[in-house]
């Protein structure tokens, strides 16, 4: 993966503008309030739980469905009343792209090509090289594994020559090392300056890929911002084992620390699945660790361990969104 891409934009470019949009559907509002915008050279996260109208807004944002208000611009664009030109700047994939299995990589891109004017055979062999597919791109599609698949799906989407790149769950399926691989992929993508526009469900993957995300819940997006500032305006977790457990929570509380009765509601499993059912959990700065451990030992009490949790996007998006599933 490494020829260029061929795009030339200006780094500080809004690619995708998407100002208070609004869907309703019967009587239901399902998208309530989604603003948010997109700058070239940049990896935008969307995170949602389930039914947070997070569908129905990629859905708006590629003319599949209209608004019922609000509106999205791309490369100026708006894109309900210039969709052509709007969607002129658009590359998409979703999940597992639908690639002809019995035709080979590059007659399938060739398929594509005869829809779009001005992508030539010099352009599709452009697209093979970003993608690192020469060596396999005349072998039948049936014969390629899923990351080789979506690789494909994803030289389909460049041969355009877009300015934005919406990856719906482009990690979906795909082993570690492939998810590796399209990371680091999807980065020079965006070092090169194109737009690329990123939901998925695996949240840790979307604190190393993206540069800042939005998360939605209940049709409104609650945050907007890198990862770092969303992280450091959460909250900070201390974990406590304490012997004999009760006088040390009682300490803790009569020293104004907050108790969290609910752990699974703000921690992601893999700190839960090692912090044991004894373990209290607080939510406190670090800075007053010390001062509490002196005060619960000279009060008689053992003080077996205390863990600060390290901030995750995961974390973070179970406090927002209350502790809902992701889709």
């Amino acid at each position: 993966m490494t020829a260029k891409s061929n795009v030339a934009i200006d780094n500080h470019q809004t690619v995708l503008s998407v100002q208070h949009l609004k869907k309703k559907i019967g009587k239901k509002w399902i998208v309530k309030d989604v603003t948010f915008e997109v700058q070239s050279g940049e990896i935008f996260g969307f995170l949602g739980p389930n039914g947070a109208g997070k569908t129905t807004t990629i859905r708006m944002l590629v003319d599949l469905i209209r608004p019922t208000e609000g509106y999205v611009q791309i490369c100026g664009y708006d894109v309900q009343r210039q969709p052509e030109q709007a969607l002129a700047y658009v590359g998409s994939i979703v999940e597992n792209p639908e690639m002809y299995t019995y035709l080979t990589g590059w007659e399938n891109l060739e398929h594509f090509a005869r829809m779009m004017p001005g992508v030539d055979t010099k352009r599709i062999t452009e697209v093979v090289e970003i993608v690192a597919l020469s060596a396999r791109i005349h072998d039948k599609v049936k014969t390629y594994s899923l990351g080789m698949r979506q690789r494909l799906g994803i030289a389909q989407a460049l041969l355009g020559q877009p300015k934005l790149l919406i990856m719906d769950e482009p990690t979906n399926g795909l082993d570690p090392k492939g998810i590796k691989e399209l990371r680091v992929f999807i980065r020079r993508l965006a070092e090169e300056g194109m737009a690329v526009f990123v939901s998925s469900h695996l949240l840790s993957e979307i604190q190393l890929l993206c540069d800042r995300v939005a998360i939605i819940s209940h049709g409104r997006v609650l945050a907007v911002g890198t990862v770092e500032e969303l992280i450091a305006d959460g909250a900070n977790y201390v974990i406590w084992k304490l012997d004999p457990r009760q006088k040390g929570e009682a300490l803790l509380r009569s020293a104004g620390i907050h108790i969290v009765t609910d752990p699974d509601s703000v921690l992601d499993v893999s700190i839960l699945a090692g912090i044991g059912e004894h373990a209290i959990v607080t939510m406190m700065s670090p800075d007053h660790i010390a001062a509490l451990v002196s005060q619960l030992v000279n009060q008689g009490i053992l003080v077996e361990s205390v863990q600060k949790i390290n901030p995750t996007l995961e974390q973070l998006f179970l406090e927002m969104t209350e502790g809902e599933g992701i889709e």
